[in-house]
């Protein structure tokens, strides 16, 4: 049985270290474009489902909650409210599983009932799992 963090653990751990670091300092408007970069040389270092996927969030994300504000978590494409992550995509490859989640974190609205889901698996952008994940973030980040 392994003990400890993968190094693939390790690796997205000083990404994160990394991400803080080069936003110290900034504050605003410099700060939310320096994230905004961040967020979109992310998805562009994807590849495959992992790019699609990520790509068409980003999409929805700007269309169904633009309030958002892009930027990235522990290296992957991510979405916040506030400083706080709503959504963000999970890519396979950072992880080398068999496939990439679109999750909301628990600042997120998704509250129903005594339980419910905060990640979904995504193999393909088809027009249904495209509405699905914008309802999600509709019920997600409402705008008021």
């Amino acid at each position: 049985m392994a003990t400890g963090f993968s190094e693939e653990e390790r690796a997205a751990m000083k990404q994160r270290a990394e991400e803080l670091r080069a936003m110290k300092g900034l504050k605003g408007l410099a700060k939310l474009q320096k994230e905004n970069e961040a967020c979109l040389e992310a998805i562009e270092k994807l590849e495959g489902v992992d790019r699609a996927v990520a790509e068409r969030l980003h999409v929805i994300v700007l269309e169904e909650a633009g309030h958002l504000n892009p930027k990235t978590f522990y290296g992957f494409p991510a979405y916040a409210k506030n400083g706080k992550v709503v959504v963000f995509y999970q890519p396979a490859s950072k992880f080398k599983t068999r496939y990439g989640t679109v999750s909301f974190d628990d600042s997120a609205q998704l509250d129903d009932g005594p339980m419910w889901p905060v990640s979904f698996a995504v193999v393909e952008v088809t027009d249904e799992v495209e509405e699905r994940i914008r309802e999600a973030v509709r019920r997600a980040a409402p705008s008021s």
